[in-house]
């Protein structure tokens, strides 16, 4: 079934190999098919969770944030949030609780969530309905006022291209569809200065081993046309590693455990660690900047995280008061995602924001 699904599409049928990155999208984004068009995939009864489903204490921080930064702006009469990919809703359903606690700000703010799945996109209207969120199709959308783009797990979830370099010469990853039992890895032969030229960047330079996303480009370009000539920024939040050096993180999670990315076609999800060093890369070659980079455990201890824990607990029973210092732990604790996520603020160069760096 899976085999003849790539027969049977018009852009596939005769060919034996497909790049790497139309491979991920095919098993991620195609209508019904795809992981996440056809099943909602977070929670512990899906295949990942979240940090706004561990705990409402990251939303909470992220909504802090946010008003911070509205400040900061000299309190504009419209601020717009932009999360990228609401996944089921959860992060953006306790922020919107936590702005009623500013009534100020929650005059002047303008709800959007950029959804590529109609079946997230059906899960989040449910969840938000006591909320004013507008769903919008593309990042050209326009805007009045400022523009604040929250990626939470977003940039991780999108196709990339891996290349490796044998013997000075460099080869694009592709995937072998033409075997009857299972997929294959293919490596054919590619003019990486084509690409370079393409993009603006030298993203080969001192690399053996490059994972590059098209797609995340593309979405920094059109972020880069909103916050270029306006204040606002975009905060990634995300799997990373801060090393010069690429490497193969390439990745597939079915039900919380490591899957081979060649199997389940459609029934796990496929992802990669980011490498902050290129996307500095990229944002540098279309005049941005970052504000700052640190661990997720940094950026939540300075917006105040166990004040808040602490606040919220003190009068709980002792189980449920250990119930939200076991979430804040997952979300802090270097051996978990305390560490593993890295958080970047990346803003226009006039705009000066450092509040959680």
């Amino acid at each position: 079934m899976v085999l003849s699904y790539f027969t049977k599409k018009m852009k596939y049928k005769n060919k034996k190999y497909i790049p790497l990155d139309n491979f991920i999208n095919e098993a991620l984004y195609k209508s019904k098919f795809g992981f996440y068009m056809k099943k909602n995939p977070i929670g512990k009864n899906g295949d990942f969770i979240t940090a706004p489903n561990i705990s409402i204490l990251f939303s909470e921080m992220i909504a802090i944030w946010i008003v911070s930064f509205w400040e900061k702006l000299n309190y504009p009469k419209n601020i717009n949030i932009i999360e990228l990919g609401g996944g089921n809703g959860e992060m953006i359903y306790r922020m919107g609780l936590s702005f009623k606690n500013f009534p100020s700000f929650r005059k002047a703010c303008n709800l959007f969530i950029y959804e590529k799945s109609p079946l997230l996109k059906k899960i989040q209207m449910k969840r938000l309905k006591e909320f004013n969120i507008k769903w919008i199709n593309n990042l050209d959308y326009k805007l009045k006022g400022p523009k604040i783009f929250l990626a939470n797990e977003f940039f991780d979830s999108l196709p990339i291209k891996q290349f490796l370099k044998k013997n000075d010469i460099w080869f694009e990853r592709y995937v072998d569809i033409s075997t009857k039992d299972k997929f294959k890895f293919k490596e054919i032969k590619s003019n990486i200065e084509k690409l370079e030229k393409k993009i603006g960047v030298k993203i080969s330079k001192n690399q053996k081993f490059i994972e590059y996303s098209p797609l995340c480009f593309k979405y920094l370009k059109k972020i880069s046309k909103q916050i270029l000539n306006e204040k606002g920024g975009l905060l990634i939040i995300d799997y990373g590693y801060l090393n010069d050096k690429m490497i193969n993180t390439l990745q597939s999670v079915k039900n919380h455990k490591k899957s081979n990315v060649l199997s389940n076609f459609g029934n796990s999800d496929i992802t990669y660690n980011l490498n902050f060093k290129l996307i500095e890369k990229l944002i540098h070659s279309l005049r941005l900047q970052k504000q700052g980079i640190t661990t997720q455990r940094n950026f939540l201890i300075k917006l105040g995280i166990m004040k808040r824990a602490e606040i919220i607990s003190k009068n709980l029973p002792f189980s449920k008061k250990t119930d939200i210092y076991f979430r804040l732990k997952r979300l802090i604790d270097i051996n978990d995602m305390g560490e593993l996520f890295k958080v970047m603020l990346i803003t226009n160069k006039k705009t000066k924001f450092q509040i959680g760096f």
